[in-house]
């Protein structure tokens, strides 16, 4: 349901507003400041005479007064410092009849001029020519008090200091008990369904988790439709899959389809370094819930919160497993009928807490799995709209040629064709493009300004070469896409393999191929050069992890039969494998290592024996990859077949790289060597693998 109120998005007042929420600027410390600063400078600048007047000298005064310049309407007055010895004669003169009066000033001092002022004010002093007739002057003694100017320089500066003190560490304490009591509140933030809205439209490629999850939004747009049945919704649905799937995309769908609020929070952002505030957030995120109900709270990467607890490791209070204890309180006594629905994702769901995945929790666990052929071209169309495409492109090729790829993947090969497109100076992305990109996130980008010599690229190109030749002759490999001695990523040459559709499963017999084929590069090496390099690292790993997978996990072993040898977890859990103990015996053990070996020696044989009888192709290969560098699989076909290319490829042309400055030249990166970079074979494999 959308809030109306006008105050806030979600019904919550503006925090300027409010005494709560934290203003963006203190007016009142301000104007407080201002009236202080005025006061003193009013008192630093006070007059005590009250008005303007103009300092004249006696001699002035006395030539003023005989004159008869000076107004006697009304007397002098006599103003005494209180405090001070300073003396002064105010009055007004002018210079004309009719001119306006003119306030003056002279110093006097009474003690000593006490007879000459009466003389000269009664009119006794004019004498000569100066002297004209004129009424008596008299004058009144005024004590001038400057307390209040004393007063106030004397206190302002300090009553200033003091105001600036107290809104200084006023706000630091107010902020400081916010701080203090946030650290309870949780960091749930809304989405904003207005400005960035997902719906199902922008979702594709997991058509059964959108089916699953369906009825969530039903619930939440008519939740009296399941409430009149007697039936509940899930309190918690746990999303898992592979990383890049959109299982966050997915939850955003949700909230977007059900206009209803939507808060997203982070597994890391309930445990912080002080001891309780993971369990108050918890709390208070339910209490958030409930108040904007219905809506969606969508904990991302819960395993950062939610892993077994009792496996920590060194003892003492764990603060994640308390955090835990109180999601797991707040859940169980969650009523579904409030219209709050707690949504997870994972990608690490053996690590969970069995009390979390139990049902009346997260009733339900919708698995986003990586998408299929038509899956990927759904998600390659969704994310061409955002691009120009030219309109030969068939995505459906592009998607039937990215098996494995993620969500994320497919929209980081449309990204990376796009700019493409756009260094290459084209008005829309083509197919080869889209290919060249599909490479470059799967095995990484060519590195053609790498410095090999030649020793170098002829052992890689026999490398490859081997590999080559054996996936083309062995029968149960999948098809050969392309072979380059270019360097991709950490690899110094790839062999590049694309299956025709999507594979679940492998067969004992394409195990076996495929540990053959992984010996190629090795066996290439050992026949034509009789040295070998470390360059096959990556494909004695990969064999090793399959020959044993074999043997322990697929019982392919005739030897040691159907039976599972150890706890064979798809990734590692440190606090839960380091007190794990082998379930078999020390002979068994022996009996594994040498079933292993057996099966890589096996293949090592069958492949150096047909790379034997194939001597001439390989050779062919070889040179053809050290003229091309690159080869697709039907080059290597008809070098198989005739001897020649009917097609032969393109010559390479040297990278264009920009020249450095004089002033400041690049220096080039220093060669990587092939320990440092290890690889799989068909992947990325360092030396030529």
């Amino acid at each position: 349901m959308p809030d109306n109120n006008p105050k806030r998005p979600g019904g919550d007042e503006d925090p300027k507003k409010t005494g709560d929420g934290e203003q963006s600027f203190n007016w009142k410390g301000l104007i407080f400041m201002s009236i202080a600063v005025m006061l003193i400078v009013m008192a630093i600048t006070a007059k005590g005479d009250g008005g303007n007047f103009q300092t004249i000298p006696w001699h002035k005064f006395v030539q003023h007064v005989n004159e008869g310049k000076v107004d006697s309407g009304q007397p002098l007055q006599l103003v005494k410092k209180e405090g001070s010895a300073e003396e002064y004669l105010l009055g007004k003169f002018s210079e004309t009849s009719g001119e306006e009066m003119a306030g003056f000033k002279v110093l006097v001092n009474i003690a000593f001029q006490k007879e000459e002022l009466k003389e000269l004010l009664q009119g006794n002093a004019g004498e000569g020519s100066t002297a004209v007739q004129r009424e008596p002057l008299t004058y009144t003694v005024k004590v001038d008090s400057n307390m209040l100017s004393s007063v106030l320089l004397g206190l302002l500066p300090i009553l200033l200091i003091l105001l600036i003190l107290y809104f200084f560490f006023r706000q630091q304490m107010r902020m400081a008990g916010r701080g203090a009591m946030s650290f309870g509140k949780s960091k749930a933030k809304k989405l904003e369904m207005e400005t960035n809205k997902v719906t199902f439209k922008d979702v594709a490629g997991v058509t059964e988790a959108k089916e699953e999850v369906w009825e969530l939004v039903e619930f939440l747009k008519d939740p009296k439709k399941f409430q009149r049945l007697g039936g509940q919704i899930p309190k918690g649905i746990l999303m898992v899959g592979a990383p890049g799937t959109g299982k966050t995309l997915l939850a955003r769908a949700i909230a977007g389809e059900a206009d209803v609020p939507f808060f997203s929070i982070s597994g890391s952002d309930f445990v912080e370094m002080f001891v309780g505030v993971g369990a108050s957030r918890v709390r208070d995120m339910f209490e958030q819930g409930k108040k904007h109900a219905p809506c969606l709270m969508f904990i991302d990467e819960i395993d950062a919160v939610g892993r077994h607890r009792g496996h920590g490791l060194g003892g003492g209070h764990d603060e994640r497993e308390q955090t835990l204890n109180a999601l797991l309180v707040e859940m169980d006594g969650f009523d579904t009928q409030e219209g709050v629905i707690i949504i997870a994702a994972t990608n690490r769901p053996d690590v969970l807490d069995p009390a979390l995945l139990r049902p009346g929790r997260f009733d339900r666990q919708v698995t986003v799995a990586l998408p299929d052929v038509k899956g990927r071209q759904a998600i390659l169309e969704v994310h061409a709209k955002k691009v120009k495409m030219a309109e030969s492109v068939d995505l459906g090729v592009v998607a039937r040629g990215t098996p494995g790829y993620s969500g994320a993947e497919l929209a980081n090969v449309i990204n990376e064709a796009a700019l493409l497109a756009a260094r290459r100076g084209l008005k829309a992305i083509t197919l080869s493009e889209l290919e060249e990109s599909r490479d470059k996130v799967r095995w990484g980008k060519e590195r053609r300004s790498l410095a090999l010599s030649e020793k170098e690229k002829e052992n890689t190109a026999y490398h490859e070469a081997g590999h080559a030749i054996l996936n083309e002759l062995l029968e149960h490999t999948d098809p050969l896409h392309k072979v380059t001695i270019i360097p991709r990523g950490p690899a110094l040459g790839v062999t590049m393999f694309l299956p025709e559709e999507d594979k679940y499963t492998q067969r004992k017999f394409e195990m076996i191929d495929h540990l053959v084929v992984s010996m190629g590069g090795r066996v290439a090496e050992e026949i034509v050069f009789g040295d070998v390099t470390n360059g096959a690292g990556g494909d004695i790993k990969m064999a090793t992890d399959i020959a044993r997978k074999m043997v322990c996990q697929w019982g392919m072993s005739e030897e040691l039969g159907m039976v599972e040898y150890g706890d064979h977890q798809e990734h590692t859990f440190l606090a839960r494998d380091m007190t794990s103990t082998r379930s078999y015996s020390e002979d068994t053990a022996e009996k594994i290592d040498h079933e292993v070996k057996r099966l890589i020696d096996n293949a090592y044989s069958k492949a150096k024996e047909m790379l034997l009888e194939n001597k001439r192709e390989l050779d062919l290969i070889a040179k053809a990859l050290l003229e091309y560098e690159t080869l697709d699989a039907s080059h290597i076909r008809d070098l198989m077949k005739d001897g020649v290319m009917s097609d032969p490829p393109e010559s390479p042309k040297p990278p264009d790289l920009p020249e450095p400055e004089e002033d400041n030249p690049k220096v080039p990166d220093e060669e990587p060597s092939a320990e440092d970079n290890p690889g799989l074979w068909g992947d990325q494999a360092p030396a030529g693998a």
